[in-house]
């Protein structure tokens, strides 16, 4: 395990000098990114305490030390924090058994918000050395009931006489007791408990690890990965559960690729973005966003700050289903679409010919092309070849757009002839960068390792940055920020 990293909120004053704390007190100066209380020992010691907030006077027993730090379970609070607030959830906590679905609900949203705005802003600066002229404002959006998209852990505990249904515990590798879960959608936290029973009624009770809910603006789908045939009595338990819940179920035999409804037939899982006259149909194991009223925000207020003419062309890298893809095919003259997975594309072509068909109450789409393409080996010659356009929107997963990033950067250093930059690519002569780059990143670590290529080697400059609060409740911090060329 590495050591845990700090970050810094300021959501509230600190009016005790550390010096003057009885024996054993601690004073939370911080959060680190597991959510974690951050303090300092008389000696100087960092101390990580699950379950302290910063400012508030704490004891706590360490259970973990190591040489530069130690990590502690709260025991007593002596100060509160005004920012602490009792948590929404029962299965929320540090008791045993706890759920480690959210880590953040004993701190009031705002501070979440202020917390994370404050790590976008660190990690730029200390990992990019980059410091945005503006921050935008934060994203926000419900902090219940938003999550669309969850990953449930299915066991049968024998020892425990019943069938487990949720997120893992905290710290561990067993399934926490959930009964509910206020984050899910009303009616999926309604539906736990069912669940839970008829996974026990089962004949495949041991063999059905895992649930995937997706839902659509519409429908529900649950996903059942199972790792054995199902009996026809289970399949009738399942189709059941789904004319009295309201629910589609797909079944999983093996990898995703092998997921496929049980019956056909139905109204299609689809999202709107209303802004833009989109509906994007999408199957359940497609990536679509966890949080859709955070979503059709991002989507509106990246195209937003990307200000696309009617005379520009545009690259969507990343593009995915075309979440952003076909809002900028609303405004550009000439959109391209670049995504890894080969399936996504041609689902991404559909969903384009699907509302090019229905654009008669908006304005017809751009010219769009979708290709796929390893985003992950770009050069200079491949940047090259996509042709220039006038604005990018870059939406990468969690590893970020280093070769993306690195390439621009290349192609920048050998045109102002750097000492150790190589040659200009063929063809990079009458190739120009975008003017404007919108960066949406699910993680300020890469976004301010790419930042960091961009301003100091690719010629740009950071004029924007904001946090994007799509999963609240917890520590995870979607953010973006526009770079524009110098």
């Amino acid at each position: 395990m590495s050591e845990p990293k700090e970050l810094s909120p300021s959501f509230e004053p600190s009016t005790q000098d550390a010096s003057d704390l009885p024996d054993g007190w601690l004073q939370v100066q911080s959060l680190d990114l597991d959510a974690q209380g951050v303090a300092r020992k008389p000696d100087g010691k960092v101390i990580f305490i699950d379950g302290a907030l910063p400012f508030e006077l704490v004891t706590a027993n360490t259970h973990r030390k190591k040489n530069n730090w130690e990590q502690a379970s709260l025991t007593a609070i002596h100060r509160e924090s005004s920012q602490r607030v009792r948590p929404g959830c029962p299965h929320f906590g540090l008791h045993a058994g706890a759920c480690g679905g959210c880590k953040m609900q004993h701190l009031h949203v705002s501070a979440q918000v202020a917390v994370k705005q404050r790590v976008l802003e660190d990690n730029l600066w200390h990992l990019g050395k980059v410091k945005a002229e503006t921050m935008l404002r934060p994203i926000e959006g419900p902090a219940w009931g938003y999550r669309y998209r969850a990953r449930l852990s299915v066991r049968n505990v024998i020892k425990k006489g019943q069938v487990l249904i949720g997120f893992h515990e905290r710290k561990s590798r067993y399934v926490a007791d959930m009964q509910q879960c206020p984050v899910l959608p009303p009616h999926v936290d309604a539906m736990l408990m069912p669940l839970r029973a008829l996974i026990a009624g089962m004949d495949a009770r041991d063999t059905c690890p895992q649930i995937e809910l997706a839902c659509g603006d519409s429908v529900t789908a649950l996903v059942l990965r199972h790792l054995e045939p199902l009996s026809a009595g289970d399949l009738a338990r399942l189709r059941a559960f789904a004319a009295e819940h309201n629910v589609q179920w797909w079944l999983q035999p093996k990898g995703p690729d092998t997921v496929k409804l049980l019956d056909e037939g139905g109204e299609q899982l689809s999202y709107a973005l209303p802004d833009f006259g989109i509906t994007m149909p999408f199957k359940p194991t497609d990536f679509t966003q966890v949080n859709p009223h955070i979503n059709r925000v991002l989507v509106s207020r990246a195209l937003r700050l990307l200000d696309v003419q009617p005379h520009e062309r545009v690259i969507d890298w990343f593009c995915g289903l075309g979440n952003f893809t076909l809002p900028l095919a609303t405004q550009a003259r000439e959109v391209l679409g670049i995504e890894g997975s080969e399936a996504l594309v041609a689902r991404s072509r559909e969903n384009y010919v699907l509302n090019q068909a229905v654009a008669h109450d908006h304005k017809a789409l751009a010219a769009t092309e979708f290709v796929a393409r390893n985003l992950f080996e770009m050069t200079p010659e491949m940047l090259v070849a996509d042709g220039a356009a006038d604005k990018w929107l870059v939406d990468p997963p969690r590893e970020g757009a280093f070769a993306l990033a690195k390439a621009l950067a290349d192609i920048e250093q050998a045109r102002i002839g750097a000492e150790g930059a190589g040659p200009l690519p063929a063809g990079a002569e009458g190739w120009t960068p975008p003017k404007r780059i919108v960066y949406v990143s699910c993680n300020p670590a890469t976004l301010a390792r790419d930042a960091g290529l961009l301003v100091h080697l690719a010629g740009y400059q950071c004029t924007a940055a904001g946090m994007v609060n799509m999963f609240p409740h917890t520590a995870h911090v979607e953010s973006m920020a526009v770079f524009e060329r110098v």
